[in-house]
This record gives C-alpha cells, sequence and structure tokens, in this order.
C-alpha cells in the first residue's frame, strides 16, 4: 500500500500555498508515497478577508481533523502571527482533542514549514512554538536539519527557512519564494515522505 502525506496549510496571501505545492512535488517524488494537499478551514469572514485584500483561495480541498488520521506522514504549513502560527491553523488543531483522546495521531511523523513578513519575524520561533502541538499529540518531529546542504548556508540572497523547515519572506507581500526557497521546499517534502515511507515500513 502507498504512503500517504498530507501536506495541510493555511495561507492568507499564497505564500504557503506556493512552498505547499513544492513539498507535496517532493512527497511524490518518492517511490510508493501518495502526496496530497489540504487547506485548513477559514476563519475570516470574506468581507474580512477583502478590507485585508486577499486574493482568492486555492482550489485544494478542506481538511477535517478526522483525516489527519488517515495519513502515514503529515507535514503543517502556515504564516506567522507574532512568532507564532496563524489563529486559522490553531483554531483548526484546537478542533483534534478527539484525534488526542483515542491518540489516532501519536507516532506519526511531522513537519513544519512556514512564512514569515521579515528576517526577524519568526523563522525559528513560529517552528519553535508548533512543536507543542505534535508532542501533545505523541507525534515524531522531522526537522531537515542541514540535509539540504550547501543551501543551508547561503549568505549572498535573502533565503527563509531554518533546520526546523522549510520557509520564504513575504516582505510587504509583494515578494514570493525564490527559487532557492523552493527547492528547499521540495527538499522538505521529498525528505518527510522518505522517513514516513521507512516508518511505515518497519511497522
Amino acid at each position: 500500500m502507498a504512503t500517504k502525506v498530507y501536506v495541510v496549510y493555511y495561507s492568507m496571501y499564497g505564500h504557503v500555498a506556493t512552498l505547499a505545492e513544492e513539498i507535496k512535488k517532493g512527497a511524490a517524488s518518492v517511490e510508493g508515497v501518495e502526496a496530497k494537499l489540504w487547506q485548513v478551514p477559514e476563519t475570516l469572514s470574506e468581507e474580512v478577508l477583502g478590507k485585508m485584500s486577499a486574493p482568492p483561495k486555492a482550489d485544494v480541498p478542506i481538511i477535517t481533523p478526522a483525516e489527519l488520521a488517515e495519513a502515514d506522514g503529515l507535514i503543517f504549513g502556515f504564516p506567522t502571527r507574532f512568532g507564532m502560527m496563524s489563529a486559522q491553523f490553531k483554531a483548526f488543531l484546537d478542533a483534534t482533542g478527539g484525534l488526542w483522546r483515542a491518540q489516532q495521531l501519536a507516532g506519526k511523523p511531522a513537519g513544519i514549514f512556514y512564512s514569515t513578513g521579515s528576517q526577524g519575524g519568526g523563522q525559528e520561533t513560529t517552528a519553535l512554538t508548533a512543536i507543542t502541538q505534535l508532542t501533545h499529540h505523541g507525534m515524531i518531529f522531522v526537522p531537515i536539519g542541514y540535509t539540504f546542504g550547501a543551501g543551508m548556508f547561503e549568505m549572498e540572497q535573502v533565503k527563509g527557512g531554518s533546520p526546523y523547515g522549510a520557509g520564504t519572506f513575504a516582505g510587504d507581500g509583494m515578494r514570493q519564494p525564490s527559487e532557492l526557497e523552493l527547492a528547499q521546499a521540495f527538499h522538505q517534502g521529498k525528505y518527510t515522505a522518505g522517513i514516513a515511507k521507512k516508518l511505515k515500513g518497519s511497522a
């Protein structure tokens, strides 16, 4: 049976969605892995989103908490809000109490990716504070470490991401993920999917 890897994200302006697409491609590049994109529900009204100049959401299915249990591996993505995950993603995780009670996510490998507005905007703290969610579910956090190689040490251009996971800088919203950031996202998908496959094979 195929190893199912779900890339689950929230994106307001499209930056996280762009990373998610690359992560899915990376995961799907691993033989025997079935990768799928999911969005978490929006909590803001269309009126508020309009005032925030948020573009329409991508045509990606909305996940329910129960569907998380189907996956063999999970990769969660979100923008930062004051150095932590956005409220939309936190609200989704707050609804996973039933999964927690039944320990349905325990032992599943999970990675994290993110977008911040600036270099000091939470490229590490967003992932670090999100790990508490994985811990309470008994999930296995899978950081990319320095497995991306030379790209982790890039100093000549602005690059998001860290050993915790792939990332990008949105700036004022106009900046889009760079080729290097997209390559890191692809790598994270491939790397995490490979670990999910190994864990499923040894179960």
